[in-house]
């Protein structure tokens, strides 16, 4: 989305992969991390954008998305993860497709102390519920192997589940 407003972010290219692969259901807690990627979702007339009141609820519209044969996203912070631990149980069980984007609190330089259990713990959680949840970090700044990682992953080229391949998320 370069409009020449001036140079494209990650979250423009982000959106637009997302958007590419048929990805219309955006669901979020308000995030300034997420700013960017909600604030589209908003805009775009062919997308369903809902704000969510808990992390959890995302985690079943993507399911109900799922099975009426949409794609989605859960945009969500490191804390809301923590939130989400029993509904994860939902896409293990049903073996839906999950993505999710998570804004990351609780690293080195975090000024807030109360960020820092959940920021440790986001990885082992999702890992934790099995093959359908991997997880990834994107170092800061970005990294050309991890993007090939997400373009291969939400297109469906990847060898595991994701939300773009459903099902693959069965198998």
């Amino acid at each position: 989305m370069d409009e020449g407003i001036g140079p494209v972010r990650w979250q423009d290219d982000l959106y637009d992969l997302l958007r590419r692969n048929n990805v219309t259901q955006f669901a979020y807690v308000p995030d300034a991390g997420h700013r960017i990627l909600i604030d589209r979702s908003l805009a775009d007339p062919e997308v369903h954008s809902v704000a969510l009141t808990s992390e959890e609820e995302g985690v079943a519209m993507l399911a109900g998305a799922d099975l009426g044969g949409a794609r989605g996203v859960l945009l969500m912070q490191s804390s809301g993860t923590g939130n989400c631990v029993n509904m994860l149980s939902l896409i293990k069980g049903g073996r839906f497709p999950f993505l999710t984007l998570v804004s990351m609190r609780g690293d080195f330089g975090e000024g807030n102390p109360w960020q820092f259990p959940m920021g440790q713990a986001v990885q082992p959680v999702l890992e934790g519920n099995g093959r359908n949840l991997p997880a990834d970090r994107a170092a800061r700044g970005g990294c050309a192997k991890r993007q090939r990682r997400l373009d291969d992953g939400v297109s469906g080229r990847s060898g595991g589940g994701s939300a773009a391949d459903p099902k693959a998320a069965r198998r």
